[in-house]
């Protein structure tokens, strides 16, 4: 998703008055106004925390999308190459593609769901997610064990990541209800093309005529 535009600029307002603070600060050290420098350096210093927040939360946001119902995620076309193998080419919204060889008997996709607080929800942060990974997925525990797994990334590069964020520090709680992980397969073994949705309960596929794709 694009981080929404209020969050941005309360981050750069943050920033600003905490700027304007330090200089009013400065000022008052040169008065000797004792009480006019704490309290502006403690506003400075407030305003500087939020401005890093909402900074933090806009980068950590970086390549998901926004979630208000059942939305399409990616289309897979599915070709079988030999046994157990297979290529899933995916076309996500955005209209980018990723190839990916893949071993196994199914087609596994995961991804990271956030659900945001309703002050949250006032900043433009509303249910999100973001495609994680794409594997092989073999039907039989023994080859799942002992055959060649497969997996690769689907999110994109960023700083820091909201989803790690949330479950490493507590401050975030206000703000995130809640942060799960949401998982779908579906069988390989013929040629053929899937829509991979997300609503708010979750990942799901359905199968798609060939030409959904383009």
């Amino acid at each position: 998703m694009t981080v929404p535009n209020s969050l941005v600029l309360i981050a750069i307002l943050c920033a600003l008055l905490a700027l304007i603070g330090l200089v009013a600060t400065v000022g008052a050290v040169k008065k000797r106004k004792v009480f006019g420098t704490a309290l502006t350096l403690i506003t400075s210093l407030l305003m500087l925390s939020l401005a890093a927040l909402f900074g933090t939360v806009s980068a950590s946001l970086q390549g998901y999308r926004a979630l208000t119902r059942e939305e399409l995620a990616a289309v897979v076309v599915v070709q079988p190459a030999e046994q157990q193998k297979f290529t899933a080419r995916f076309t996500m919204p955005d209209s980018t593609v990723q190839l990916f060889s893949l071993a196994g008997d199914q087609l596994y996709v995961d991804a990271h769901i956030l659900k945001w607080k309703p002050i949250a929800n006032i900043f433009g942060l509303h249910t999100s997610y973001e495609l994680d990974r794409v594997g092989g997925r073999y039907e039989s525990l023994e080859d799942e064990t002992n055959k060649v797994r497969t997996v690769f990334s689907l999110a994109k590069d960023k700083p820091v990541d909201m989803f790690h964020l949330r479950r490493r520090f507590e401050m975030l709680n206000p703000l995130v209800d809640a942060e799960y992980g949401s998982a779908t397969f579906v069988g390989s073994g013929k040629p053929a093309t899937f829509r991979v949705l997300v609503s708010t309960t979750g990942l799901l596929v359905r199968k798609a005529e060939p030409d959904s794709s383009r």
